[in-house]
């Protein structure tokens, strides 16, 4: 395919991709391989689209063999759970007889969804057919975007089987989005400029034109030539890729063995641009989060706020103060989940002096600040860092005070030249998120609250139990290694019980009594 063809399939897949994620397309199967998001990107609206979609067209034309296909579709239409999505699979293969186009292109579809779910099966299938895609990509027109993404996915799959060995078998809503994305993201540098990995280039075998030479015929005759724009991708990698910043541009000292060493571990890092997390549709984000939060919904709608008309996440320095156990620091997690950014958890409890900010290589604790810790750990320049309950942060300043070093921190001008002591050079932490929790502000330094946006998180009333119980019932049997769907929902004694001893306030509280509740159960269950 000549370049001028190319361009106009990509200029033709990006109008696609737009209309999709506006739920006025709906992705083919080959389209959702190549990256196109789901309908009206939400992954429950495009398995209830294409449910309906293929039984309507089914029943046009109705046959014996597929009455149970089409009820499947029509409980998919109405539960678009993993089960529902497997009862017509399952309907799908047992149609025996039928020799379409669309039965194999439904096959592929379900597989897909249910990678998505965390399937490792599923995830593997799709890897091998993305790298037939990408392996005719290659072959044909030398375009390599679709190698990243499948190897990607077998990553994913790997991941995800090790998972189900591990007795994990429910995976966090958008994590196998952000994972991909990860993955993906360091196949596609290294593809793209495999010499920045201390790689020589090789030289096309004698006779055989570079891609640059084909590209420009006139290459050699003294000719010059304009430089070629570079090849269009979808919007989704555009955007990531504009959405970066270089962070680490040297090293200090690096003629010193110490240097040497801290070089070696930053070399992957220097003079590279590192992504920011994208913004995603935060009227999902908060619908997520007020469905598991109600009783918090002003609290979410302050810290979103701030996200709208932005292209990346960035929070302001934000302290969420509250009584304990009222769900600050779960909220803070899953507000990073839901919007698919990296964080960190830092318990304040352990933090004494400045190490917050970094220890000097020169001795043997020596270690990078937490934001650089996080940003080399996840590869991306904007991590959100949790600090649990700054008011427990020790004051002495013997070794240095954790809030003189986070007030650098929280400002603009210092955090985007931050001197890391142990980098010993100047970093761009300008967009690091800081996100704290606090059960009070007493000894918190007005200094640092100065610099902070303050919010009062509330606690949940007795009114909230039908919401939380459940979520907390669900919890216990993930952490317990179980599938969630597994569990018995709650009798209405139960609630009665609860509610005797639950008036609101503490959700640790609410916790412990969910757990003896299905300890209770456990023992009265009949045995078989």
């Amino acid at each position: 395919m000549d370049k001028d063809s190319r361009s106009a399939q990509d200029r033709h897949f990006q109008r696609r991709l737009k209309a999709a994620a506006e739920g006025v397309h709906l992705p083919t199967e080959v389209e959702l391989l190549r990256g196109m998001p789901f309908f009206n990107e939400d992954m429950a609206s495009d398995v209830r689209e294409y449910a309906e979609r293929l039984s309507r067209r089914i029943k046009r034309k109705p046959s014996p063999q597929l009455a149970a296909l089409t009820f499947a579709l029509d409980d998919l239409a109405v539960d678009q759970g993993g089960d529902a999505i497997q009862n017509a699979e399952r309907a799908l293969a047992e149609a025996d007889g039928i020799r379409s186009m669309w039965v194999s292109a439904a096959r592929l579809r379900f597989r897909y969804y249910r990678a998505w779910l965390g399937d490792p099966e599923a995830a593997a299938t799709i890897a091998c057919e993305m790298a037939s895609i990408a392996f005719g990509d290659v072959r044909d027109d030398r375009d390599f975007r679709l190698v990243a993404r499948a190897l990607g996915w077998a990553v994913l799959a790997n991941s995800a089987a090790y998972s189900r060995r591990n007795g994990l078998t429910w995976w966090p809503k958008g994590r196998m989005e952000s994972d991909l994305r990860l993955y993906a993201g360091e196949f596609e540098t290294a593809i793209r400029d495999p010499a920045k990995e201390g790689e020589p280039t090789k030289e096309p075998p004698p006779g055989e034109k570079t891609r640059k030479e084909q590209a420009s015929p006139n290459a050699g005759d003294g000719q010059t030539e304009e430089k070629a724009a570079p090849e269009s991708a979808d919007l989704r990698a555009v955007e990531i890729r504009e959405a970066a910043v270089v962070v680490f541009h040297a090293i200090g000292n690096d003629t010193t063995s110490e240097g040497k060493r801290v070089a070696k571990e930053f070399e992957k890092l220097l003079d590279v641009a590192l992504p920011l997390p994208i913004v995603p549709d935060l009227v999902r984000v908060r619908t997520h989060l007020v469905e598991e939060f109600p009783y918090a919904a002003g609290v979410i709608d302050q810290l979103l706020m701030r996200l709208a008309g932005r292209k990346d996440v960035y929070l302001g320095p934000t302290v969420l103060v509250g009584a304990p156990g009222c769900g600050k620091t779960h909220l803070a997690r899953r507000l990073c989940e839901e919007l698919v950014a990296p964080f960190e958890l830092v318990s304040c409890g352990g933090l004494s002096d400045s190490a917050i900010g970094g220890t000097a290589r020169r001795w043997s604790s020596g270690e990078p600040s937490i934001a650089v810790l996080s940003i080399r750990r996840h590869r991306s320049a904007g991590p959100v860092i949790i600090l649990d309950e700054i008011e427990k942060v020790g004051t002495s300043r013997y070794n240095g005070a954790v809030h003189d070093v986070m007030v650098g921190l929280f400002e603009k001008e210092t955090s985007s030249r931050w001197f890391d002591p142990y980098v010993e050079s100047a970093c761009n932490l300008s967009h690091v998120s800081w996100l704290m929790t606090a059960n009070t502000l007493a000894g918190v330094s007005s200094v640092l609250l100065d610099r902070c946006r303050v919010i009062a998180f509330p606690e949940p009333g007795p009114d909230q139990l039908g919401v939380l119980a459940p979520r907390i019932l669900e919890r216990i049997y993930v952490d317990t290694g179980y599938d969630p769907r597994w569990a018995t929902p709650l009798e209405q004694d139960e609630y009665a019980a609860l509610a005797e001893h639950w008036l609101g306030g503490s959700i640790r509280k609410l916790e412990r009594l969910m757990e003896a509740l299905v300890e209770a159960r456990e023992r009265h269950r009949p045995r078989q």
